[in-house]
């Protein structure tokens, strides 16, 4: 989100909750000390302000309640799970490492006794079953992957025959918890990098990408957001990113939690890897920590300062500045809504305004000349590009007042039906505009730099189906792709790479593609909806369809989906998020501002889209 007013900041998460544990908060009601253990039921979501800690184990706990209080401690706000390592014995504890990852199921697992004919109670060790349906894992780079089918693991405990307490001595790695769990104590965060493969903008501008990662989010957030910050893009987007901090740079040692002062400064003191940039290289590093902490606190961070491993300050960074350094995804709002009007030309209305008088945009694509089905209009709003009526051609051209007639065509299509030629195209924050051909016999996603010149076929080794839709990122580095395989179509999203030959021509590669919506049978529509959030019109197996928001590594973001709306074809939304969502339906084109209900704009109107 750019300097602008109106930046959203997140609720504060202010309070203690001191109970009888992370599960049991409505009474301490005793435990069980022997015999067969129910599931661990997922916690009801609390209220953000509240935060839960377990208690410690009991003394003489029996082994069911040792395994019970341990996974409730899972779900505690303990910094350092000291409480959960209560219920280890010391070897345990020092080879268990709860960073590594975190293993979310539908519901909280379950535990079943693995007791033979031999085993009795008055035995010096216990195993127990740990076992549920997988619904997600996060990794120790905090990424998010969905995740399906059958989770299995074991809890083993022994009798300390020094102390007569039982323990776990032997335990699955990570953390393990049900989803109600997962969206109480975690928060889905970006963290920004720089493109590597994308030129920098006029004035040497650079683009920034985000990386979604979830961290705990009543747990000194800031520190860890830095951490995961200083180490690094994640694995899938590590080869088209790159950071500003040299590698090795890390917090200094006796660095043990940051924070915001009453003005939202961040001072940031990092070991010895740092202390030799440059005034351009920290003020890049500055500007990386800006963007990734300002909706983190109540009141967000407007000023970094970077400190050296002797306390030297290194450079200083606020907002204003910051923008300057780098086009952050939504730091120009645009100016217009745009769709195809009833005589099939490109018009435009003001953004965010609740007009509903459009004009024709100026130039060829707004005269009706043409006859258009689709448009797509440039980051900039300088220029557009728009599909003929039939799908077979794609004109450019320019959106300045005065401007010139369309000339030929700069793509077109052999498909052979309507269905079977060009999509909507879209528009990177490069310039480049990206769209698919879906012709049968000549399938291809084609790139034009700068909206001209030779298509570049873009490789796609790892597609499988034909591309029905495509929105590329601002940052050019991520592209979300509706794919359409026997009779199913799902939202995709892939990496963008490129490389410059010595003949000045460009190779572009689309790898690593990964669906981001399985539970849905058929996706109809979609848009981007934030820097790293998307809106997706579609349905389940058997569904009706709905409307929902997803983040690009297929979680579900905190918040409320849009109000349904029947017979959905088309969406467009900003990536600036505070700006309404616009829809084609079966009602024409209509607009969702927030905290409003969907409203109609006009009824002989189609294909809304914002720039992009």
């Amino acid at each position: 989100m750019g300097a602008e007013g109106g930046r959203r900041r997140r609720a504060a998460r202010t309070g203690v909750f001191a109970g009888c544990g992370a599960v049991l908060l409505a009474g301490c009601a005793s435990m069980p000390d022997s015999g067969d253990l129910r599931g661990v039921e997922s916690t009801p979501r609390q209220d953000a302000q509240v935060r839960v800690f377990a208690m410690p184990p009991r003394e003489n706990a029996g082994p069911a309640e040792i395994v019970q209080g341990f996974l409730e401690a899972l779900t505690s706000d303990d910094p350092g799970y000291e409480t959960a390592r209560e219920y280890l014995t010391a070897g345990a504890s020092r080879g268990w490492h709860p960073d590594r990852s975190t293993t979310v199921l539908s519901d909280g697992p379950n535990t079943v006794p693995e007791h033979s004919s031999r085993i009795r109670e008055a035995d010096e060790d216990y195993t127990y079953a740990l076992t549920g349906s997988r619904f997600a894992v996060v990794d120790a780079q905090h990424a998010y992957t969905p995740q399906s089918g059958t989770y299995s693991s074991t809890v083993h405990l022994t009798l300390d025959k020094k102390t007569n307490q039982w323990r776990i001595d032997s335990l699955p790695p990570g953390v393990v918890m049900g989803r109600s769990d997962f969206q109480r104590n975690y928060v889905s965060v970006n963290k920004y990098y720089y493109a590597s493969n994308v030129p920098a903008a006029e004035g040497g501008r650079l683009s920034t990408v985000a990386d979604p990662v979830y961290v705990r989010s009543k747990v000194d957030a800031v520190t860890s957001m830095v951490r995961t910050l200083l180490t690094g893009p994640t694995r899938w987007l590590d080869p088209a990113a790159t950071s500003s901090f040299p590698p090795g740079t890390a917090l200094r040692k006796d660095v043990t939690s940051l924070s915001p002062d009453d003005q939202n400064k961040l001072t940031v003191p990092l070991n010895g890897k740092a202390d030799r940039v440059g005034r351009t290289q920290c003020s890049r590093m500055a500007a990386q920590l800006l963007f990734t902490l300002q909706d983190l606190t109540p009141t967000g961070v407007s000023e970094v300062e970077l400190e050296g491993s002797d306390g030297r300050k290194l450079c200083e960074l606020d907002e204003n500045r910051a923008e300057i350094i780098a086009s952050h995804g939504t730091a120009k709002r645009p100016e217009y809504e745009y769709f195809i009007d009833g005589r099939q030309r490109l018009v435009r209305l003001p953004s965010g305004s609740s007009s509903h008088e459009f004009e024709p945009v100026p130039g060829g694509l707004g005269d009706g000349e043409r006859a258009l089905r689709a448009a797509a209009v440039s980051r900039d709003e300088d220029k557009a590009a728009g599909v003929s009526a039939d799908g077979r051609y794609l004109y450019t051209g320019s959106l300045e007042p005065g401007a010139p007639p369309l000339g030929s065509a700069v793509l077109a299509s052999q498909g052979l039906s309507e269905d079977d030629r060009l999509t909507t195209p879209s528009w990177d924050g490069g310039g480049d505009l990206w769209v698919a051909d879906r012709g049968p016999r000549n399938s291809r996603l084609v790139v034009l730099e700068k909206g001209s010149g030779q298509p570049v076929v873009v490789s796609t080794p790892g597609l499988d189906g034909r591309v029905e839709a495509v929105r590329v990122a601002a940052d050019g580095v991520r592209i979300a792709l509706i794919v359409e395989k026997d009779g199913k179509t799902s939202l995709q999203i892939g990496r963008v790479e490129r490389e410059h030959g010595g003949d000045g021509r460009s190779a572009v590669s689309l790898l690593k593609l990964h669906s981001v919506t399985p539970q849905l049978e058929e996706v109809t529509a979609m848009s981007w909806a934030g820097d790293s959030r998307l809106v997706v019109v579609g349905r389940e197996s058997g569904g009706v369809q709905q409307m929902r928001y997803v983040q690009v590594d297929g979680s579900e973001p905190a918040g409320n989906a849009p109000p349904s709306l029947t017979g959905v074809k088309q969406i467009a939304a900003s990536e600036d998020e505070r700006l309404p969502l616009v829809a084609y339906s079966e009602d024409g084109i209509v607009r969702l501002s927030a905290g409003a209900q969907w409203q109609k704009v006009v009824k002989a109107g189609t294909a809304p889209v914002y720039p992009g």
